[in-house]
């Protein structure tokens, strides 16, 4: 499967994923090699990766707790004393190995670590591969507010490497599927309809290189998020604000980004329909294909409140505006709608209802 070439890396897939990693370590000279993983990717992961590796490379390996609560100044601090300590430098080069946590995070450590090191991104979970792959955003949370602290920095190449979803359970694939329907509802109605057969994630490859294509043709015509990449938070403004509500709330279970999303899909499609002209038909399409995948969630009215309190919060706000990404057709999306304060609870309504 050819790479995909970004304005400043190229993604590499599969076989020529590993091929394209030795010719780079052979031609850089590094000082120093580091390897982030989580206890998970550490297991399931590292010892394949590891095996593809030709040449006699040593690579400290630094581990860090799994799962969006330790996504974290506080992990990246222990990551710079870590690098500190065993004498990276400049011309040291970190390599992520894992999701979208380790992902954002060792992406941010490698920037910001004596001003940025190279580092490679190789993500292991579905989500990773569509979403982290492409665009060079990193950073951590701030407390249970999603991405918050963070730069825009590139890494050297990305590898994607679909054996590694093997490792993955149901649940996390699902989570990952959740980004290729969005990709299929902001950009493309035919790939929408195509995620919308597949009844089984074995040979996903195909569709991988789709999604990464579409989200790279969004960042090569803005790679700094001032218009069109907004598009890709679709979802992602009532979506983000569930995933923090169900993260920091001591009596709900924690949410998956990918579960969170598919339930701002379906919000957001809601006032989309009330705002930007989206069809009642591709209304009820967008929410029988998310609730076929993605068990409903059940929201009190206290729920509702507290989450619509953090959508202040939200990235895409200016000028004390909430700003969101709605549709006018599958296919295609309208950025910086402002919502009626009472549409918010009757999309609500219109997700409760079967």
């Amino acid at each position: 499967m050819e790479s995909i070439r970004t304005t400043a890396y190229a993604v590499h897939f599969n076989q020529l994923a590993y091929q394209s990693l030795n010719e780079h370590l052979a031609q850089s000279a590094y000082s120093s090699l580091f390897i982030i993983v989580d206890e998970n990717t550490y297991e399931c992961c590292l010892p394949s990766f590891m095996a593809a590796i030709e040449g006699d490379y040593h690579f400290e390996v630094l581990e860090i707790p799994s799962g969006e609560v330790n996504k974290n100044i506080d992990t990246c601090m222990n990551l710079w004393r870590a690098l500190s300590e065993l004498d990276a430098d400049r011309k040291s080069l970190v390599i992520n190995l894992g999701g979208g946590v380790v992902t954002d995070l060792g992406g941010f450590v490698a920037s910001t670590f004596k001003r940025g090191v190279d580092f490679i991104n190789v993500p292991t979970t579905l989500l990773a591969m569509v979403d982290a792959s492409v665009g060079g955003k990193t950073g951590v949370d701030l407390g249970s507010l999603k991405n918050q602290i963070g730069v825009i920095n590139q890494p050297k190449m990305v590898l994607v490497i679909s054996e590694f979803l093997k490792t993955l359970e149901e649940r996390q694939l699902q989570s990952g599927y959740a980004e290729m329907l969005k990709h299929g509802l902001i950009q493309s109605n035919p790939y929408w309809e195509t995620l919308k057969a597949v009844s089984t994630f074995d040979g996903l490859d195909t569709m991988i290189h789709t999604s990464v294509q579409i989200k790279n043709s969004v960042v090569i015509e803005d790679p700094t998020e001032q218009g069109l990449r907004k598009i890709l938070n679709y979802g992602h403004t009532l979506g983000h604000a569930i995933e923090s509500y169900f993260l920091e709330s001591p009596d709900h279970e924690t949410l998956l980004h990918g579960e969170a999303i598919a339930i701002g899909m379906i919000l957001e499609g809601y006032l989309a329909h009330q705002l930007s002209g989206l069809s009642e038909n591709e209304l009820r399409d967008i929410k029988t294909t998310f609730l076929s995948r993605y068990a409903k969630v059940e929201f009190t009215d206290e729920d509702i409140y507290n989450i619509l309190s953090l959508l202040k919060f939200d990235k895409k706000n200016s000028h004390g505006n909430i700003n969101f990404v709605l549709l006018k057709r599958i296919g295609e999306p309208v950025i910086d709608v402002q919502i009626p304060i009472n549409l918010y609870r009757e999309a609500f309504a219109y997700y409760k209802e079967q």
